[in-house]
């Protein structure tokens, strides 16, 4: 259908003619440059050294300038740095929300985060949450600051299976309530998300970790502090460190996270037993267990410090981070709500090119480029996502799919046949039976590849989407073939009762 465009003897004579012209005036203007250089050189000796200097100086200051300007104008961009842009408002929320809800989308989830912001600005109570990796004690931590509560800890670790909260009254009078927060980092990571959303949800956060910082809990506290989260890091297990490495421990910690006003490190040890190698006076070594005391106090003070601030400042940052959170959350259920419209869609277009299959009894054997389906899909799956497609891009699509469906065909074809064995009762198979599975296997995988191009590179890749295309041709090619075999047939016996129906009616 698209032809390349080859010029005519005519127009290359012309194109001839034109590169001679432009030679001959870059001569020209060459020999007339160097003719008017070798002029001013021969002036220029012959005048005062000084006057010589001072021209080729303002020569070389213009030259210069100059080469410094299409620089500027013309060299590569120096990329602005993530995470610079200002956190969402409530404004901003209330938008997407409407919005959002004007597409139908379910929003429930996002609608009980904000309630429950709400009820807790309600309460006038401050939220603390201790947020760490597993087995970093953060559990004993609290049970040393509550020495009434009874919390369930576990020296092998990830024993705190979801979010307990108990009530605190500081030293100051101020009304807590602690937030014991599953560990990160345990198998699975099921439970990650969960302690992040609520470390998010709290005034302020106590990051508990029990020696330097790993490069995933690094990651987790850079997250919190680029929302200004008021945070404590709080040195769990001094007694396993000298004080000269203690010392070390806490400058490398501060050192890693910089000048920050919100952050304060604090050794603590939350108590509990531990084993100890005795030698008696005879020389026997004997294991005794001993109770360590808990060591708090630094962790007390650290937290009347950051109750001590403004308490509209402390509401402002929680309600910031919060709003992140909602964004998130609502980033993510556009992404599903698009994911769904996106799988309908490639549903809806492959079904239409079963029955178009079904009514030309011997389709081309150029399955995808030759369809206005195909066209119309990738436009309106385009259109979902606000991107512009360029018609360029949709034709080198359709004609990269176009190679591999012609290497897939004849398989295609014999696996729909096969499929459509299994089904008693159709005796001789239609040809058209067997085009319309094959169109439907395309027409998914194609509507697939596309709908991951949008949504993982935000445009049209017209290469990338077609090896994808390649891959799901391929991929489980009998329980494919099957279920668009049974599609098939359903909307033959539907296209053979319906003229019977309108004949009734009639």
């Amino acid at each position: 259908m698209n032809q390349r465009f080859r010029p005519t003897r005519l127009i290359r004579l012309a194109l001839a003619l034109g590169l001679i012209l432009l030679m001959l005036f870059v001569l020209w203007g060459l020999l007339a440059l160097t003719d008017t250089a070798f002029g001013v050189w021969e002036q220029l000796v012959n005048l005062p050294n000084w006057f010589f200097y001072l021209y080729g100086a303002a020569f070389l200051g213009i030259l210069g300038a100059g080469a410094w300007a299409l620089w500027r104008l013309l060299g590569p961009r120096r990329r602005k740095p993530r995470g610079k842009d200002s956190p969402p408002d409530r404004r901003t929320i209330e938008k997407r929300l409407e919005q959002a809800e004007a597409k139908g989308m379910d929003l429930a989830s996002v609608r009980k985060e904000l309630a429950l912001l709400q009820q807790r600005k309600a309460a006038g109570t401050i939220y603390v949450g201790f947020f760490g990796e597993i087995s970093s004690g953060k559990s004993s931590l609290i049970q040393a600051l509550l020495p009434q509560a009874t919390l369930e800890t576990d020296v092998l670790g990830g024993t705190t299976r979801e979010i307990t909260a108990y009530r605190w009254r500081s030293p100051g009078g101020d009304s807590l309530v602690l937030l014991d927060m599953p560990g990160t980092n345990e198998v699975g990571g099921a439970l990650d998300e969960m302690a992040r959303s609520e470390a998010l949800r709290a005034h302020l956060v106590v990051y508990v970790c029990d020696g330097d910082l790993s490069r995933s809990q690094y990651e987790e506290l850079q997250a919190l502090l680029a929302l200004n989260k008021p945070t404590i890091i709080a040195l769990n297990k001094i007694d396993r460190y000298r004080q000269e490495e203690l010392i070390l421990i806490i400058q490398r910690l501060q050192a890693r996270l910089g000048q920050r006003d919100r952050v304060r490190v604090v050794p603590v040890q939350a108590g509990g037993k531990r084993e100890a190698l005795v030698i008696g006076p005879d020389g026997r070594e004997k294991r005794v267990v001993r109770t360590m005391p808990p060591r708090v106090d630094a962790l007390r003070e650290a937290l009347q410090q950051q109750l001590d601030e403004d308490w509209e400042v402390l509401e402002k940052l929680r309600d910031t981070s919060v709003f992140v959170l909602v964004s998130q959350q609502l980033d993510a259920a556009e992404q599903a709500h698009r994911a769904q419209q996106m799988e309908t869609l490639t549903k809806s277009y492959a079904k239409k090119a079963m029955v178009g299959a079904l009514a030309a009894v011997a389709p081309g054997s150029d399955l995808v480029i030759q369809g206005y389906l195909s066209i119309s899909m990738v436009k309106e799956m385009a259109r979902l996502h606000g991107v512009h497609v360029r018609e360029l891009d949709l034709d080198l699509l359709l004609q990269l799919a176009q190679k591999r469906v012609a290497k897939s065909t004849t398989i295609m074809l014999a696996v729909a046949g096969n499929a459509l064995k299994a089904f008693p009762g159709v005796g001789t198979l239609l040809g058209g039976l067997t085009h319309a599975v094959a169109y439907g296997m395309i027409f998914e995988a194609l509507g697939k590849a596309v709908a991951q191009s949008l949504s993982s590179r935000g445009a049209l890749r017209p290469a990338q989407a077609a090896q994808v295309f390649e891959e799901n041709l391929r991929e489980d090619l009998e329980a494919r073939a099957r279920r668009f075999a049974r599609l098939a047939l359903e909307i033959h016996r539907a296209d053979r009762e319906r003229p019977e129906t309108d004949t009734a009616a009639r």
